[in-house]
């Protein structure tokens, strides 16, 4: 409607008593009658009737209030003005409450975006320790409303871009609230974060370690950028808390598996946290995918390995997986490591019998000559109640006879050397043949007969 006289105002007051007009670049705007006084006048005493409106009859002005609070925001004695910062304060309530229950944020996100966007064109770092900014206030409501909607794709498009920016304001508390909402869109729009990890992984460094908990879905999607700062994340071990450094132990166990070389410089840093029982389950799978990949940096750290085993017995398996790794490297180290793993084989339970039985077939596989020594002890186990760990003892059982030579004979069948019922002499012809001898031929085995010993096959 065009402002060319004061009487079209009161045209449309009488026939929509309840909405007014506001004037924005040049043009009115239709608005409920209470919301424009109130934005129009910075009226503090009628802004808490605002909640006394039902959610319906302001549905439709959200967006235009949320374009007047950004134009008062933006005041140049917006951060001096109490009354001002009351009154926005209590319309962004009313607008975020009323989208909420009508579920119209995908109608008046933009225009919501927008204002939480133009906080960040104004100081958002506390001014003492308890009170944050104006500007910091209004962003921390507003991104709350935002992210209770993570779910939705095109709200997440349009907050993501927006939402990193605030990591780097100086905002401890702004930042750390961030972090929790940036994991809860990281569910289901880690891709959207992807573009966005440079910033992410900046502000885990510079402090805010709570948003680690995002790269792992982040990683999933898009590695290289997180590849490129491994050495900058695997520093930052040492200053995480228990969930903090569960996170990062997480997001190096997935490059580890896709990319184990660039792990191999920090051997020595991961194995630091294995006598801790709450990192060891987390950082020795890290180290098994290492290991597989290239067992080198691991060798001389068996005596480590022994005593986190030793200690955590649950860790048997996965310490047995890299010993067996580190036997792989040469003859000398698979010596001592086939020693070890034999020798731990009556540790073991259901689960790691066979893990420890196919380490130990791997080690003899390359070096046969030290299947000898340990086939006895290995044989105990070939009435294992695990049927992968009685598969392993047989073929490893197969190999030791190979070895020597020879082949077990099939269960039930007869030596072939063994004398049968049926060539065998008799006790008559026995004693007839020794009245036949002279008396000195009775001490003294003719030499034209010959004695034969049955040949014994190798068990």
């Amino acid at each position: 409607v065009s402002n060319q006289n004061g009487g079209c105002r009161e045209k449309i007051s009488t026939i929509t008593p309840n909405f007014g007009l506001f004037l924005s670049n040049k043009v009115y705007y239709r608005m409920h009658e209470l919301f424009a006084q109130v934005l129009s006048k910075r009226d503090l005493s009628r802004a808490g009737d605002l909640f006394s409106i039902e959610d319906s009859a302001i549905v439709n002005d959200l967006s235009e209030v949320l374009k007047r609070i950004q134009e008062i925001s933006s005041r140049p004695d917006y951060l001096t003005n109490d009354n001002d910062q009351s009154v926005v304060e209590i319309c962004i309530t009313r607008v975020t409450t009323a989208i909420r229950e009508t579920s119209s944020i995908e109608r008046h996100g933009p225009a919501l975006v927008s204002l939480w966007e133009s906080c960040l064109n104004h100081n958002l770092k506390p001014l003492s320790r308890d009170e944050d900014p104006p500007h910091a206030k209004i962003a921390s409501d507003i991104m709350s409303c935002i992210f209770q909607n993570y779910s939705k794709p095109s709200i997440m498009k349009l907050a993501v871009p927006v939402a990193v920016k605030f990591l780097q304001q100086g905002n401890k508390e702004l930042s750390r609230n961030m972090s929790s909402y940036l994991s809860l869109a990281a569910i289901e729009n880690a891709g959207l974060l992807a573009r966005h990890t440079k910033h992410i992984i900046d502000s885990i460094i510079a402090g805010n370690r709570s948003l680690i908990r995002v790269l792992p879905q982040i990683y999933q999607e898009a590695p290289e950028p997180i590849n490129k700062r491994v050495p900058d994340l695997v520093r930052q071990l040492k200053e995480c808390d228990g969930s903090e450094r569960g996170n990062m132990l997480q997001l190096l166990s997935l490059v580890a598996k896709k990319e184990p070389k660039l792990m191999l410089p920090y051997v020595n840093t991961l194995v630091e946290f294995l006598p801790s029982p709450p990192t060891t389950t987390q950082v020795l799978p890290v180290l098994v995918d290492m290991a597989t990949a290239n067992a080198t940096p691991f060798v001389g750290m068996l005596g480590s390995l022994q005593k986190t085993a030793e200690q955590q017995p649950m860790c048997l398996s996965g310490v047995a997986k890299i010993v067996g790794a580190i036997g792989r490297t040469d003859e000398a180290e698979a010596k001592d490591c086939l020693f070890y793993l034999v020798q731990q084989l009556s540790n073991a339970d259901h689960s790691s019998l066979p893990v420890l039985l196919g380490e130990i077939k791997t080690l003899v596989d390359r070096n046969p000559n030290q299947l000898t020594d340990h086939i006895k002890e290995i044989n105990r186990y070939n009435d294992s109640s695990s049927s992968a760990a009685r598969l392993i003892v047989q073929q490893l059982q197969q190999q030791a006879a190979r070895s020597c030579g020879s082949t077990p004979p099939p269960e039930g069948a007869v030596e072939k050397d063994a004398p049968s019922p049926a060539t065998s002499p008799t006790p008559q012809a026995v004693q007839t043949t020794t009245n036949k001898l002279s008396p000195s031929q009775t001490t003294t085995a003719p030499s034209s007969v010959t004695t034969t010993t049955p040949t014994q096959t190798s068990p």
